[in-house]
């Protein structure tokens, strides 16, 4: 005589089959939430307990469980985990936050040597003075049990997250003045051929790169090769030549780029730069450069040579510690991604040569950088 089941028959929707159909075929669920919905499934289309335990490889206790809280509480609850007393927790909430207070300071408040706590001597320091500040429970405590506090606090007084402090007082008016400066560029850009005049002001955003390296490899790379390798192969031994300063400016309205490299970057280059940009522009244009706040900039040399071209140079500083402002920087972040990352070189010579060569070839199509952040919040 066949089995028959005196389980009630599981009723689904067509919506609960489709749901668990598409959760029992995810590869992202979590495993066992996959499992208990081919489990009930199975049960749905009239299999047995055991044949669904063999099917599954599960206990016939493990899927009558699942079966009578579908079938008592429904599919929601079947698929999850009801919440389990568990275990009284041991440690109390003053030992808690002790050792959160702990975590908080820094290993050389208490005789360590290190800068940062690792959870292995956080959890050190928590077991050898448990006793002695009246929390006897944490005499035991584990890397894991100290990770868990920490966890849960959301705190890794292991790392570093490093900030800029906004110094300038005046931080956000000069922002400002940088930004109104952009959007005009990008008014002038944009009218341009209808009001030819607007184009008698060129905006330019200076500044140095210092400390290119010239650096020559010992042997020479070995090229990829499809059988082999599929990079560039590369001795890590390197000799050192010295280094070269790019002094750069680049048009804001054309996307030009001028430049000098030379060995150093005092107020003798950057006015030599300056010179460059006045040669470079009808003697009756405006030149405003947005440029940092380096020394060199406002030096007395510099300040010197400006006395002789009156009314012909605007200068716009950028805020201290915020020369992430200037949009010469996004060109020179591309440069070190692009053209200097892995250039070895004989000799400084041949680094310069090829430091002005890439500025050729960046001026044969040159790129309109523009400044996007917070622009829409900005009034002219």
């Amino acid at each position: 005589m066949p089995f028959i089941s005196k389980k009630a028959r599981l009723s689904l929707s067509e919506d609960d089959i489709k749901r668990l159909s598409k959760l029992a075929k995810s590869r992202s669920e979590k495993h066992a939430a996959v499992i208990r919905a081919k489990l009930l499934l199975a049960f749905y289309d009239g299999e047995t307990i055991s044949a669904i335990a063999r099917k599954l490889a599960l206990t016939r206790a493990r899927v009558d469980r699942c079966i009578n809280k579908a079938l008592s509480l429904g599919i929601d609850a079947a698929l999850d985990d009801l919440p389990r007393p568990g275990r009284p927790r041991e440690v109390s909430d003053e030992a808690i936050a002790w050792v959160v207070d702990l975590a908080c300071s820094k290993p050389t408040e208490h005789g360590y040597a290190s800068e940062l706590w690792t959870y292995s001597a956080l959890s050190k320091q928590v077991r050898s003075n448990a006793q002695k500040v009246g929390y006897p429970e944490l005499q035991r405590a584990s890397k894991s049990l100290v990770h868990g506090i920490l966890s849960r606090h959301k705190l890794r007084p292991h790392r570093i997250r490093y900030y800029l402090e906004k110094r300038d007082p005046d931080f956000e008016e000069k922002k400002a003045q940088i930004l109104v400066v952009y959007k005009q560029v990008q008014q002038i850009n944009e009218t341009a051929e209808e009001s030819p005049e607007t184009k008698k002001m060129t905006t330019v955003s200076l500044d140095e790169k210092p400390g290119i390296q010239a650096l020559e490899t010992v042997r020479p790379d070995c090229p990829p090769r499809a059988d082999r390798q599929s990079s560039w192969g590369r001795d890590t031994e390197y000799v050192r030549h010295g280094t070269l300063s790019l002094l750069s400016g680049i048009d804001l309205h054309t996307g030009k780029v001028y430049g000098i490299v030379r060995e150093r970057h005092r107020s003798q280059e950057f006015i030599e730069l300056l010179e460059l940009l006045h040669s470079s522009y009808p003697t009756d244009w405006k030149l405003r450069l947005v440029l940092d706040n380096h020394s060199v900039h406002i030096s007395k040399e510099t300040r010197a040579y400006l006395a002789t071209r009156p009314n012909r140079f605007d200068f716009v500083f950028t805020p201290k510690h915020g020369s992430w402002l200037n949009l010469i920087e996004i060109f020179f972040s591309k440069m070190a991604r692009s053209f200097l990352r892995g250039v070895r070189v004989s000799s400084r010579e041949e680094l310069r040569t090829r430091i002005e060569q890439y500025l050729e070839e960046v001026n044969q199509d040159p790129v309109i950088f523009r400044w996007n952040y917070k622009m829409e919040d900005t009034t002219v």
